[in-house]
């Protein structure tokens, strides 16, 4: 069977609700006066993944668990828009939703429903089967349904990606994730020592390439047991909303990378998507286009300081 998909992502279909607070954390008060509204739009990881790789290009189908409900059907809509294929499995809890606080600068705190999933949800072994044996890609989301999946992504021999968002570590309901991907991305947020978090991935699991973002810091990339510093990409407009962000750099790096890119410059292209994601209102859902993500990592190259490697003997940044 041919190959029709490049990059098949598992799990992170969502609705998320912005509500746009003064500050965080939020100030006690009886009430406050929320401007400029409160928006409910379909995205969270899973679909803002897709929506990127998408957006650059790649032949993108999206697999998970969604409700007959109001929000599943924003989301379907949200892949119909765009042209992303998506299968829908039945979910009688209903579509995963969340409540976004995003603050004046940006930042933002996620409130999730934790009604929706069930621990014996799962994607049907046979459906997940057949997508993978069309694909060459898969990026698997973080919620539980996914975690079962995994025997089956690589029985059917194909690179897996992944993305631990806030992991502190030491968290086992990660592992099966960070150990089983080939690929592996994470936040430094909650990390007191990223390099040996990075360096612990790739002695306990498969994964040759892990990537940690820090924000307006950058990102970390360890590769080939080396690690580098890549600095962050100025954005090319104010920012506004720090969601997706992530997601945005993961898409971009692995449109990068699945085209034969080196690791180094892959992140390149995730530094310009994840700063670009943040100029884009929490209400909207966009990617960066392929055309403007080339001309952005060509000037960044031609202007801002290079990648640069970590001494051995202390870690990026030190």
């Amino acid at each position: 069977m041919s190959t029709e998909i490049d990059v098949l992502v598992l799990g992170g279909a969502g609705v998320d609700t912005i509500v746009h607070v003064p500050e965080l954390p939020v100030p006690f008060a009886d009430s406050h006066m929320i401007r400029p509204g409160i928006v409910t739009r379909a995205g969270q990881s899973g679909d803002f993944v897709a929506l990127g790789t998408n957006a650059l290009g790649l032949r993108t189908h999206h697999l998970d668990l969604l409700g007959d409900d109001p929000e599943g059907d924003l989301v379907r809509a949200l892949h119909r828009e765009h042209g992303i294929g998506l299968t829908a499995v039945p979910q009688p809890l209903g579509t995963k939703r969340a409540v976004n606080l995003v603050g004046p600068d940006g930042r933002r705190s996620s409130l999730y429903d934790a009604t929706r999933a069930a621990d014996t949800d799962r994607l049907p072994e046979a459906t997940v089967r057949a997508l993978a044996a069309v694909s060459r890609h898969a990026h698997v989301v973080i919620t539980q349904p996914c975690a079962h999946t995994l025997p089956v992504l690589r029985a059917a021999d194909l690179t897996i990606s992944t993305d631990l968002h806030d992991w502190d570590g030491s968290n086992p309901y990660h592992e099966p994730f960070a150990h089983q991907a080939d690929l592996v991305f994470l936040s430094t947020t909650a990390l007191a020592d990223p390099e040996r978090t990075m360096r612990r991935i790739t002695e306990r699991g498969r994964a040759r390439i892990v990537v940690a973002t820090a924000g307006a810091d950058g990102a970390y990339l360890l590769a080939d047991g080396e690690l580098s510093h890549v600095p962050a990409a100025v954005p090319p407009a104010p920012v506004v909303d720090s969601n997706g962000a992530g997601d945005a750099f993961a898409a971009a790096f692995l449109y990068a990378w699945l085209n034969g890119t080196p690791p180094l410059r892959s992140a390149l292209h995730g530094t310009v998507a994840g700063a670009y994601a943040c100029t884009i209102p929490s209400t909207r859902a966009a990617g960066i286009g392929r055309a403007e993500l080339s001309a952005r990592v060509a000037g960044l190259e031609r202007s801002e300081p290079a990648p640069r490697r970590c001494p051995a003997t202390r870690p990026c940044g030190g």
